[in-house]
């Protein structure tokens, strides 16, 4: 009897140990907030949504074009100039001043211009456009990429973009002038980190897709199989119709975390943006790829598909314009 009470005493007193625990707090279940929405939630608060990368907070353009001729003087003492072209391309021909270094160490850059913004040169500024996009990221808001690179500082540097100007889109049925199909809606690609820290997440992103080198995609081949791709056209919608599309080509412009725009895009397929030059699509390829997009940009834009197009009337390659500017060695 005796060793039935004390049973029945420890049965009474097993629930109480557990409704006190509970009452400390032990059994509370934290969930972690995703590296994605940390990383999301930073940008947003960072000035780095890609409406303030396309423009600065400071209202600066990520492109500078050239300067007229009684202007070079004032344009070099403004810049810290990085040309990432090949050292025998450099040797043979570059700006005043600019001082080569590989895309691969392109961050250092921003330290070492001290006051001075950065000026990013590539051969047609594409390249230059995805280092710019990345370092805006990484915390060099005001650099800027030299829009046409050196195609349009002097004629005789010109020949990347003289050689990949194209139309193949003319004659393709795979081009396109139907109405943009509906955006779709989409979840954020996953990431991790070990890290809960919004700038540190950055950061590492933004230094990893820089190892991974410039992603491009090639415009025959998407032209050639559209369904192969997640395409989007960053065009006014008035572009997007008039100049025509790559049949499929969905049309998010905007596109920023903000209003949730971005998960329009798929996380799933290989993302190709196209804009008109590649300099604005290569912007947008390096954010996506920090977001964790598989992204790419479509090289040498509306230009390398259909140059001739009638409804053009800016950022359209011209090889018979002059360009002038002089070069040392």
């Amino acid at each position: 009897m005796k060793k039935l009470t004390l049973i029945l005493i420890g049965l009474f007193f097993i629930p109480t140990l557990f409704l006190t625990s509970c009452d400390k707090g032990d059994d509370t279940l934290v969930v972690a907030t995703p590296t994605e929405t940390i990383l999301a939630d930073y940008m947003i608060s960072a000035n780095a949504d890609l409406d303030k990368i396309l423009s600065s907070p400071d209202g600066v353009s990520f492109v500078a074009s050239a300067p007229a001729d009684a202007d070079l003087n004032t344009f070099l003492d403004k810049y810290y100039i990085v040309d990432i072209r090949s050292s025998t391309d450099f040797a043979a021909g570059h700006i005043s001043g600019a001082k080569n270094v590989t895309l691969s160490n392109i961050l250092a850059e921003g330290t070492s211009a001290g006051t001075k913004p950065v000026l990013v040169v590539c051969y047609t500024g594409q390249t230059a456009c995805y280092a710019t996009a990345l370092m805006r990221l990484y915390g060099f808001s005001n650099t800027q990429a030299l829009k046409w690179g050196m195609s349009g500082w002097n004629s005789t540097t010109a020949s990347s973009w003289n050689n990949n100007i194209g139309n193949i889109a003319s004659s393709s049925s795979n081009w396109s002038y139907a109405s943009a199909p509906a955006n779709g809606v989409y979840t954020k690609p996953a990431l991790s980190s070990l890290s809960t820290d919004g700038q540190t997440i950055l950061k590492s992103r933004v230094e990893t897709v820089l190892a991974d080198g410039f992603k491009t995609a090639k415009g025959s081949d998407v032209l050639a199989a559209p369904e192969s791709y997640f395409i989007n056209n960053y065009f006014s919608s008035a572009d997007y119709g008039a100049f025509g599309h790559i049949d499929g080509a969905v049309r998010i412009n905007p596109l920023t975390i903000a209003d949730n725009s971005v998960l329009g895009i798929d996380p799933s397929a290989k993302v190709v943006t196209y804009c008109y030059t590649g300099q604005t699509s290569a912007v947008i390829t390096a954010w996506l790829r920090v977001l964790g997009y598989d992204a790419y940009s479509l090289t040498y834009g509306m230009n390398g598909l259909y140059n001739s197009n009638n409804a053009w009337t800016t950022n359209k390659w011209s090889a018979s314009v002059s360009k002038s500017l002089p070069l040392v060695q």
